[in-house]
């Protein structure tokens, strides 16, 4: 068993709020996350695939298909956007690093199971300080 990590970056805005929080409530969870006028981030992306090595190619997966598979699915989707407002597959989700993850696992691991590879982990660094890993469930 082999492992391969690429890892990918998008510039996106979001806001972590409640609809059904007042501003205060909201401010008090979230803190500045709840900035009415959102924030951004620069985000890292890292997915990282595992499986056996093809004999004929030496590779686990073609890193050029690995990364288009990462930007056509998640980068064009997220990139310079807003993640609350823009992005479908997190409409009316938490907008939090966790469930960014978890989204984008849920999309990719379909995609990489047809090319015979298993989708290990996504690892999302928000910040250089704070970053979240999801294995699956």
């Amino acid at each position: 068993m082999i492992y391969i990590t690429r890892r990918e970056r998008f510039n996106a805005a979001h806001k972590l709020h409640r609809e059904d929080w007042t501003p205060e409530e909201n401010e008090r969870v979230f803190g500045t996350c709840a900035n009415p006028n959102w924030h951004g981030h620069n985000y890292d992306l890292f997915v990282t695939v595992k499986g056996e090595i093809n004999p004929e190619t030496g590779f686990l997966i073609d890193l050029k298909l690995m990364k288009e598979i990462i930007n056509t699915q998640i980068i064009d989707k997220v990139d310079h956007k807003n993640i609350n407002l823009d992005v479908d597959f997190m409409k009316d989700k938490m907008a939090s690093t966790e469930v960014i993850a978890m989204e984008i696992f849920h999309i990719l691991k379909p995609h990489f199971a047809k090319e015979n590879v298993t989708l290990h982990a996504i690892r999302l660094h928000e910040t250089e300080n704070n970053s979240v890993e999801y294995f699956g469930d």
